[in-house]
This record gives C-alpha cells, structure tokens and sequence, in this order.
C-alpha cells in the first residue's frame, strides 16, 4: 500500500470509528477501528494526525469505561501536541485537555479533571473558528465537575 492510500484508510477508519459510535457497535469493533486509524496516521501521518489517533483511542476507552488505557492514550495526545505545537491546528491542544480530562475523571482523579477542564476552557479561547470551538466547549461542559 502506498502513502496516499495508507492515509485514505487511516482516515477511513477514523470516520468509520464515528459511525460505530453511533451505530452502539461492539466494544471490541470499535476499539480495534480506532487502533487501526491510528496506527495508520502513525506509518504515514503528520503529528497532528498521531496526536488526533490518539484523542480518538482515549475518546473510545473513556466512552466503554477503561480509565486505564483512556489516560494512557490522552497523556499520549497532549504530549504529541505540546511537542508539536507548531504542527496543530488551533483547536488540538483544547481536544487534548478535554481527553485528558474526561480520562481524569473516570478514574476518579476530580482535582485532574477539573484543572484539565480549566486548561482546555482557557486554551478555546485561541480557537479562531466558532465551529472548532463549540464542539470542543460542549465537550468540555459535558463532564459535569460543578
């Protein structure tokens, strides 16, 4: 398979993990999905694009309930950002915050939690683009910490 290919399929796959997610699929079918898109973006991707896989694994561990792997998988996404900011768009680094956040709180961790939530509220405020910014800020007040 080649690059552009390889690239089409991680891209697939993650929008594929999307459809699972509403479809209320299988627990397994949608972890190995979102591990398949990111292991794609990790051979052919950008660091955004391995920084998004791994939003995307933490976002599916943290939805089935494993705090475990969900703040392995967020820690992984906001380190990739931090280190590439250069590369991110405006709104990864508010997403890696609600992921760790949301991992935070599953496992029990509400002083985490709510410091992450705090960390990507002030972090929207650079988000150039209502439509990236109102996703991320629904997600954010999701997580009931008040």
């Amino acid at each position: 398979m080649d690059a552009r290919e390889e690239r089409s399929l991680a891209a697939g796959l993650f929008n594929r993990t999307w459809e699972l997610f509403d479809a209320r699929a299988s627990d397994d079918e949608l972890i190995h999905t979102a591990h398949a898109s990111a292991y794609h973006w990790a051979q052919v991707g950008t660091a955004a694009n391995r920084a998004r896989g791994e939003w995307l694994c933490a976002r599916v561990y943290s939805v089935l309930g494993r705090a475990e792997p969900a703040l392995h998988h967020a820690r992984r996404c906001l380190e990739l950002v931090e280190t590439h900011r250069d590369e991110m768009d405006d709104w990864d680094l508010p997403a890696a915050y609600e992921a760790v956040a949301r991992a935070e709180l599953l496992a029990g961790d509400r002083e985490a939690a709510e410091r992450a939530v705090e960390a990507g509220r002030s972090a929207c405020a650079a988000i150039a683009e209502e439509e990236d910014r109102l996703p991320i800020e629904r997600d954010l007040d999701s997580l009931a910490l008040a």
